[in-house]
């Protein structure tokens, strides 16, 4: 899955090659397909690992210094997709690749969305912990606003049209706006 991820990031979703793949992973063609029947299921099962890798990195607690508020907790989460390592620029090109793609392979949408409705359900969380006495549709619009905003974020950085200390800004704003549009 990794070396899957590595290929998507570097050539994109139609630039996977099955056989690049194997080599990339450094097993047979064979193999691949006996593993994950088709194209499509690697993508799937990609998408799952890249999501569940994007899940560990965001919640690692390495770094920080002590206890971290409600807010503090969901800024790091937040922030945390916008490191410039190579697992970070890897796991986001490759989830903006598949995201990109799922409008032109719509045996990705499914998957897309329910990996991308966890990630809103995660967040809303967080803010749930901020703001508890939001309404749970206001909690989950927020929670949708915050994810599009990295989304959209995420590619301006890796495209190299927005400096990283500026997206990270731009998520601490907003994440302070919702905050505050969440008390009232």
């Amino acid at each position: 899955m990794e070396g899957a991820a590595r290929v998507i990031a570097r050539s994109g979703v139609r630039g996977l090659r099955m056989e690049e793949l194997a080599t990339e992973a450094g097993v047979s063609t064979a193999l691949i397909y006996y593993h994950f029947k088709d194209r499509a299921g690697t993508l799937r099962h990609t998408l799952e690992f890249i999501s569940d890798r994007a899940d560990r990195y965001t919640s690692d607690e390495d770094g920080v210094g002590g206890p971290l508020d409600a807010l503090q907790e969901l800024e790091r989460s937040l922030l945390l997709e916008f490191q410039d390592v190579p697992e970070v620029r890897e796991n986001s090109t490759a989830w903006g690749e598949l995201r990109a793609s799922a409008i032109f392979e719509p045996e990705l949408r499914g998957d897309l969305a329910r990996a991308t409705l966890a990630w809103i359900h995660d967040v809303a969380d967080l803010l749930s912990c901020v703001r508890p006495t939001a309404p749970a549709p206001a909690l989950t619009a927020s929670a949708e606003r915050l994810t599009g905003l990295l989304e959209g974020l995420s590619t301006r950085w890796l495209s190299g049209a927005l400096p990283l200390p500026h997206a990270r800004e731009l998520v601490r704003e907003a994440v302070s706006i919702e905050v505050e549009r969440l008390s009232h």
